[in-house]
């Protein structure tokens, strides 16, 4: 017959129990072989949320993977990582999922002991024979045999040890040691970490003290156990709580059993605390620099600074150096990135005239931003973006989104606000990268610019307002000057439950400033022949007055057998503006503006304070909605159209009136009856030619838990008409296609087309991507110049990426990537 003491007599001391245990989970940073994740948060951050637990999977939905996000987003968060297809490890048969998670009862708990057979005839020694279970707080040891001695604290398990707290699993043949002077041996170990799906194994361990431990013969992995696709194996491994590092000497990393990365030493962080050391090797193919290899180097200068060095060697154009610079202090912080590559050994397309040879030349790229908090409401914002040349970014640019950026802005402002005020004070520059563009392209820099806007409500439905600007522009060989701009404004809202009335009534003036020589200029540059400016200090004002009224109906209705609520919402909009001839103020900042829906009801066709437009137009519009039980928009359709009662007669510099008496009928549908796929379009038809200037149809579908299929169509009249469709598109669990293909019509030409293939299982991740992309165009010759390039990305779960930018590039290409 056997017996359960439920306890033992005797109480064993509030010491933490078996503390050499806790240690072998300090073998997960071993991670950090190949170096840190650049992509961590800013300097002095906590630390990372936990995976998904081998014992309790974290995930947000049935299937193990991550909520899709929503329809229609424009880029998608990357994927948690998941251990989903892992298999059930070993470890996990005496996992206890009633012990408590916390690990700061350890010091106030006292010590469970049970045992069926208890042999404590030497008074201070305790023999535990047959089903030993040793239990505090969150931690429990279980073995066939022990020894522990309560005067002395040493403690000695044997046969079939097994151990638990709330950061991992531990299986030993013997452990043995002192809780009081927290030392200890384990031999014959192997770990499951419950917070990084990590796991391992290590001959023997050591705890010297509470802070320092050794370890040889130690391996890593987070793939399943007894089946290491990739491995981290190290000989001797010494860790430092005190210092938060880890040391490691004569370790390699396995892939499928095949070494490919060795280090005689290095050393590792073991907690949050960063630390200085080589991060993943980048590489990578373009056909303007050639190959390219990166090895960056992380330097924990600072808990609140660091800095990241980037050596990359291009084999068409030479060696760059590149860095990052992040600080964190009270009331500021910012990043400094820069690259610069010393004579440049090659040229932008080799013969074409448009583009300037840059051999032999100096490259760089400066981007700054900085956000500080001065006093009170007030902070300054900075934001610094140069480049060497206007071929820069095509020559280093390796994705389409970077290449094809033309302009370059540069700011700084000081900005505050308060209830009722906001106010700002800064300059603006911009620089021109597109080697196809002449400079004059360019904005005119804002240096400086001052605004201040004001919003006080007067009554409940009375409040009043004002936007102003002044601003002083330069620009070379244009005329320059000083602009301010007011427009103060009453406005009053009245509404029910299914109306509102909205009067306002606005007057803007606008004076001007012209410097010295602005006789030498007309309205397309230097006079030659053009009406030149005559008035030094021209001016412009005028009232504005606009009434918006709109009803709301509704009604119960059902669609495929479901309920919904359907509004009917009319809505009239008059707009009053007397005419003022415009035409000789300068042009600094203003442009037409994109005619869409909402350009039905607002004041100004023109973007900027050169140009008011006049206005004497009812905009009559109509939208009905299709609402669920939850109150969810699943469907929204809109028709509307402007009533010209007179002429529009402000129109930009060289432009004629227009005698239309209606604008283009703007009609837009979106349509998400579940959540599987969803319509959006828009479509202009203009009456006064009969023509069609604007049309897109954009249409998603989910396909199982993290597939999908977009097909979009845009059109615009004379200038644009593309076809796109993108898909990630699921073969298998682990298998999954991935597609682009984006056509021009106008151009008779693929813009991009993107094809490859990612692979998961347990531990890792596998992406191949090739890409044919339009990366600049030669407007003079109208003649597209084009780049191939082929990525590769090696992810090794709970690691980190090797060559890490491939899912970065479908995120932003693939809408609805995750």
């Amino acid at each position: 017959m056997t017996t359960t003491l439920f306890p033992l007599p005797f109480r064993l001391p509030s010491r933490r129990l078996l503390a050499v245990a806790t240690a072998f989970a300090l073998a997960a940073p071993a991670a950090a072989l190949a170096g840190q994740d650049q992509d961590a948060p800013a300097p002095a951050a906590s630390a990372p949320a936990p995976a998904t637990s081998a014992a309790s999977p974290v995930s947000t939905n049935a299937a193990g993977t991550a909520e899709s996000c929503p329809l229609g987003a424009f880029r998608c968060p990357p994927r948690p990582v998941s251990f989903a297809m892992c298999r059930p490890n070993a470890l996990l048969e005496f996992y206890d999922p009633t012990l408590t998670k916390d690990s700061s009862l350890r010091d106030t708990a006292v010590t469970d002991v049970k045992a069926v057979h208890v042999d404590g005839s030497e008074q201070t020694l305790y023999r535990l024979t047959d089903k030993v279970r040793i239990e505090r707080a969150d931690q429990l040891l279980q073995a066939d045999f022990a020894t522990y001695n309560d005067q002395t604290t040493d403690y000695d398990a044997r046969g079939n040890v097994r151990y638990q707290d709330a950061g991992q699993l531990l299986s030993a043949d013997r452990m043995r040691g002192n809780t009081s002077a927290n030392r200890g041996v384990a031999e014959n170990v192997r770990y499951q970490l419950l917070q990084s799906h990590g796991n391992g194994t290590a001959a023997r361990g050591e705890e010297f003290d509470a802070t320092h431990s050794r370890y040889t013969r130690v391996t890593y992995s987070t793939c399943d156990v007894g089946h290491h696709l990739w491995e981290v194996r190290s000989k001797d491994l010494k860790i430092d709580k005190d210092t938060g590092v880890g040391a490691a000497r004569s370790a390699t990393m396995r892939f499928a059993g095949v070494p490919f990365l060795y280090l005689p030493y290095f050393t590792f962080p073991i907690d949050d605390r960063r630390k200085s050391g080589f991060l993943y090797p980048m590489i990578g193919h373009n056909s303007h620099t050639g190959l390219m290899l990166s090895l960056p180097y992380y330097l924990n200068l600072a808990p609140n600074y660091d800095a990241t060095l980037d050596p990359r060697v291009y084999t068409s154009r030479g060696d760059m150096l590149a860095g990052e610079f992040r600080y964190l202090f009270p009331g500021t912080t910012g990043q400094l990135n820069f690259e610069y590559l010393p004579n440049d050994r090659g040229t932008f397309r080799e013969g074409d005239p448009a583009v300037q040879n840059t051999k032999g030349d100096d490259r760089w790229l400066l981007k700054f931003a900085d956000t500080t908090r001065l006093w009170g409401p007030w902070s300054l914002s900075a934001s610094v973006n140069r480049a060497s040349d206007k071929n820069y970014l095509h020559d280093f640019g390796n994705d389409l989104y970077t290449s094809s950026v033309s302009m370059l802005t540069s700011s700084t402002y000081v900005r505050g606000g308060g209830t009722w005020w906001n106010a700002s004070l800064g300059v603006d520059s911009y620089q021109n990268v597109d080697p196809y563009l002449p400079d004059s392209v360019e904005q005119y820099k804002r240096w400086p610019r001052a605004t201040f806007g004001m919003d006080v409500p007067l009554t409940r439905w009375l409040e009043f307002g004002m936007d102003t600007e002044a601003v002083a522009f330069r620009k070379d060989d244009n005329v320059e000057g000083e602009r301010a701009d007011l427009y103060p404004y009453l406005a009053a809202d009245f509404r029910g439950a299914a109306w509102f009335v909205r009067p306002k009534l606005a007057y803007r003036y606008t004076a001007y400033q012209l410097d010295g020589d602005y006789q030498r200029y007309g309205y397309y540059g230097p006079a030659a022949g053009a009406s030149p400016f005559n008035d030094r200090t021209p001016s412009r004002s005028l009232p504005i007055a606009s009434l918006d009224t709109g009803l709301v109906f509704d009604r119960g209705t059902s669609l495929f057998g479901k309920a919904y609520t359907q509004t009917l919402e009319p809505r009239l909009y008059y707009l009053y503006v007397p005419y003022r001839n415009q035409d000789n103020l300068p042009l600094f900042d203003s442009r037409i503006m994109s005619f869409d829906y909402w350009q039905l009801f607002s004041p100004n066709r023109f973007s900027g304070a050169d140009r008011q437009m006049d206005a004497n137009n009812l905009t009559t519009a109509l939208t009905t909605r299709l609402l669920d039980d939850n109150g969810v928009e699943r469907l929204s359709a809109s028709i509307g159209q402007i009533h010209y009662f007179s002429p529009q007669k402000v129109q930009l510099t060289g432009q004629q009136p227009t005698d239309w008496s209606h604008s283009n009928y703007v009609v837009q549908l979106d349509l998400q009856l579940d959540d599987r796929w969803r319509l959006g379009s828009s479509y202009q038809w203009d009456p006064n030619t009969r023509q069609s200037d604007l049309g897109v149809l954009e249409l998603q579908r989910r396909i199982g838990a993290d597939g999908i299929v977009n097909f979009s169509y845009r059109y615009r009249r004379g200038q644009l008409e593309q076809y796109d469709a993108s898909t990630v598109y699921p073969i298998s669990e682990r298998w999954r296609a991935v597609a682009r293909w984006t056509y021009s019509e106008k151009d008779r030409r693929t813009v991009e087309a993107l094809a490859g293939v990612e692979y998961e299982s347990c531990c890792v991740a596998v992406r191949v991507v090739g890409r044919h992309y339009v990366d600049s165009y030669n407007y003079t010759v109208s003649q597209a110049h084009t780049n191939n390039a082929v990525m590769f990305e090696l992810v090794f779960k709970g690691l980190g990426a090797f060559n890490g930018q491939v899912e970065d590039t479908l995120r932003r290409g693939i809408l609805g990537y995750q």
